[in-house]
């Protein structure tokens, strides 16, 4: 079935290649990413990629700001580097949008709410890397904003299992549907 009525989103978070070569252990991992985007595309479903990076010099960049100033300091994640470009498994089509963000959540700094409130999109469709950071800012940012979400369970990744475990389980379903990529994509037939 395909979005007729043009008001859901899949948002693609963080899957650049500095974030998937710290958390994919193998190419079987990106799969359900891969299935979500797949699945979007074709029930036309709008794919947005969002991906955080740095101007030269760092000038979005606190000192305050403990795991952003880090990077400022040693170098790299700036908007040409390799490490900020998403991922060529999940490669964004010339009508989608890769959108920077300077914060973890996808609307901190972004031009993203400016496209969401453009397309009208009501309902956000969230997958990334990490559970405990873009995933968690951006829901908790998008529910205050009165988005209706969902979390893909599969398609979401984090370096502790057992904080991925208590988001998913626990905290996201306070705030959002929470389902596998197959039960979300079982639901666009409906």
């Amino acid at each position: 079935m395909r979005d007729t009525n043009g008001k859901t989103a899949l948002l693609v978070m963080d899957l650049q290649n500095g974030i998937v070569s710290r958390y994919a252990e193998n190419e079987k991992t990106l799969l359900p990413f891969q299935k979500a985007v797949h699945a979007a595309r074709q029930n036309g479903i709008p794919v947005i990629f969002i991906r955080v990076g740095f101007s030269e010099g760092y000038p979005e960049v606190s000192p305050n700001n403990k795991r952003f100033s880090q990077i400022a300091e040693s170098g790299g994640m700036t908007l040409s580097d390799t490490s900020t470009q998403i991922h060529e498994s999940v490669k964004p089509e010339a009508n989608e949008p890769v959108i920077t963000k300077y914060r973890i959540s996808a609307f901190a700094g972004s031009k993203l709410e400016v496209i969401l409130k453009a397309r009208k999109i009501e309902k956000l469709i969230l997958c990334g890397i990490a559970t405990s950071g873009v995933v968690l800012s951006t829901l908790r940012e998008a529910a205050d904003k009165d988005y209706l979400l969902t979390v893909l369970s599969d398609a979401c990744l984090d370096s502790d299992p057992e904080v991925h475990r208590v988001l998913i389980e626990k905290v996201f379903p306070t705030q959002a549907d929470v389902l596998t990529v197959d039960e979300w994509i079982d639901t666009l037939g409906e």
